[in-house]
């Protein structure tokens, strides 16, 4: 999946949850509307969907308050000290997660801000047709 296709889903998710991404894009940006594929390709050029990722009006219509979220945790890898002073690498699988908090959008923001590459943070809570159709295989 490209960064555009990316966020072409996630601007609709959020829009689907009452996100007005034209008047949005117009405030945040300063630029004239002509279409939302202009306006997806121009937050995809030069790292600006940062502005999109950590908007707070995005945020909180992405990652709507009180509502069930379902996001894929990735394997993690970790050391343990165990009880008799040895350490062990302990990995834990992957796993499906279900989240329902009232602020549930500030804390993704957080955790979106310490991340790596926020755009992969954010991937997790995109169920695409592609990975449905792997998990009901599996």
């Amino acid at each position: 999946m490209t960064r555009f296709e990316l966020l072409q889903v996630l601007v609709g998710q959020a829009h689907a949850n009452g996100f007005p991404f034209k008047k949005w894009y117009v405030a945040r940006m300063g630029r004239a509307w002509t279409s939302a594929q202009e306006a997806l390709e121009t937050l995809a050029s030069e790292r600006r969907y940062y502005a999109l990722l950590f908007s707070h009006e995005f945020a909180s219509n992405f990652w709507k308050a009180g509502e069930l979220m379902t996001f894929q945790v990735p394997t993690q890898t970790f050391s343990r000290a165990m009880a008799d002073g040895s350490v062990r690498v302990v990995t834990r699988k992957a796993y499906t997660r279900r989240s329902a908090r009232e602020d549930v959008w500030r804390y993704h923001l957080r955790e979106m801000a310490v991340a790596e590459e926020p755009l992969k943070y954010i991937r997790r809570f995109v169920r695409v047709e592609e990975e449905l159709d792997e998990a009901q295989e599996v």
